[in-house]
């Protein structure tokens, strides 16, 4: 868009787009990392490094 000389205008809408696609993306990766290996590691009873390792995902999401 940038190399046709789209309207800035559009072109941040677009952007604006794409991240809050990404985000949608990660949201239901984080989701069924929870449903099936959190699940599993509570299960097997070892849920405490996956837990730690959500929240450290959880994290990273919410900075972004």
């Amino acid at each position: 868009m940038v190399d046709e000389d789209t309207y800035c205008i559009d072109v941040l809408t677009q952007i604006s787009a794409a991240n809050k696609a990404l985000q949608a993306v990660a949201v239901g990766l984080l989701e069924d990392h929870l449903r099936h290996c959190v699940m599993q590691a509570a299960a097997d009873g070892n849920a405490d490094a996956k837990i730690k390792e959500a929240t450290a995902a959880i994290a990273r999401l919410v900075k972004s």
